[in-house]
């Protein structure tokens, strides 16, 4: 029989339990080492894809604003106003031959009372409504009441504003009074 017998005066020490984890813990290490690298890696080139692409955006805004600035100065000439003057003239034009007056005149025969009558009547187009400035003449106080009392009745007539109410100074004329008024005129 053989018998092994450690005759040192300390005992030897198993390290292989060490050994073993220092691996292991190397080898988990070394894994996600290489995990760390890849990512950073991958965040880089991401990085760089993004800054490429910021650039091409911040060149293209440049390029843009740079266009824009030639636009407003082409617009601030004088050739442009002189157009947009004309069209402004002509869209006036189209805007006046475009006005109701057939619907106007009958919605003004309902409302008008006897005793009262248009003397003028002046349309300006605003913001795409119709405010009608009125001069109206009328053979009496009471009939004035009433023609006012039917414009603010009246559903396609508003927001009236008397500006002035005066008596006639033509002897041959059969009104007595002349209201100067305005009002909004809507169609629909």
């Amino acid at each position: 029989m053989n018998l092994r017998l450690n005759l040192a005066t300390s005992p030897q020490a198993n390290n292989r339990p060490f050994l073993a984890a220092s691996v292991a813990g190397g080898i988990v290490a070394l894994i996600a080492l290489v995990l760390l690298v890849h990512a950073v890696y991958s965040s880089w080139q991401d990085q760089r894809l993004l800054r490429a692409q910021t650039s091409a955006l911040e060149a293209q805004i440049r390029a843009s604003e740079r266009q824009q600035q030639q636009l407003a100065a082409y617009f601030r000439g004088a050739d442009v106003h002189r157009i947009l003057n004309r069209s402004e003239f002509l869209n006036s034009l189209i805007d006046a031959r475009s006005f109701p007056w057939t619907g106007i005149f009958s919605d003004l025969e309902r409302t008008l009372p006897p005793g009262v009558r248009v003397v003028s009547i002046s349309p300006q187009l605003k913001n795409g409504r119709a405010e009608v400035s009125l001069l109206v003449g009328a053979q009496s106080g009471a009939s004035e009441v009433q023609f006012l009392k039917a414009m603010e009745s009246s559903r396609v007539f508003s927001g009236l504003v008397v500006k002035n109410v005066r008596h006639s100074d033509d002897p041959g004329s059969r009104d007595t009074l002349l209201i100067d008024l305005t009002v909004w005129y809507s169609t629909t």
